[in-house]
């Protein structure tokens, strides 16, 4: 059974081993009407996945266990019968390598790290107004 949101609310999954990085943001997003969840490693994303629907979701390039880039392939392989959410990828070192596998695999946007807060909540408003833009506050921003 999938796990859903109510219609006025998008759910965003922040993968990071850091909890004060994702209290932070959480807070930040609050007010926006976005909720966001918390998995600390790879394999606990793909078991979110599988269970809940999420509007968006950042992945890092250095998670435990399996990195960002493989986790979106088993989600691409594992989400057979629903969307893979889009997903924004966190990278430790930008290359042009790292950057056209990213893109090829569907990402929607690669930072680097360390993220500023800004950008990364900048990022997530342009990844919401295009992929759900029925549901952002006031349309097209």
């Amino acid at each position: 059974m999938v796990d859903t949101v109510a219609p006025s609310r998008f759910t965003v999954l922040l993968p990071d081993e850091r909890e004060g990085w994702h209290e932070t943001l959480a807070r930040l997003l609050e007010p926006q009407g976005v909720q966001a969840r918390l998995a600390r490693s790879g394999r606990e994303v793909l078991g979110l996945i599988e269970t809940t629907d999420f509007h968006a979701v950042v992945l890092d390039t250095q998670m435990p266990q399996l990195g960002g880039l493989q986790v979106l392939k088993l989600m691409n392989d594992r989400l057979v019968n629903r969307a893979v959410p889009p997903v924004i990828l966190l990278a430790h070192q930008l290359s042009t390598h790292l950057l056209r596998e990213a893109l090829s695999m569907g990402v929607f946007s690669v930072l680097a790290k360390p993220v500023d807060c800004n950008m990364l909540l900048d990022a997530l408003a342009r990844l919401l107004r295009r992929y759900h833009e029925n549901r952002w506050p006031g349309g097209r921003g």
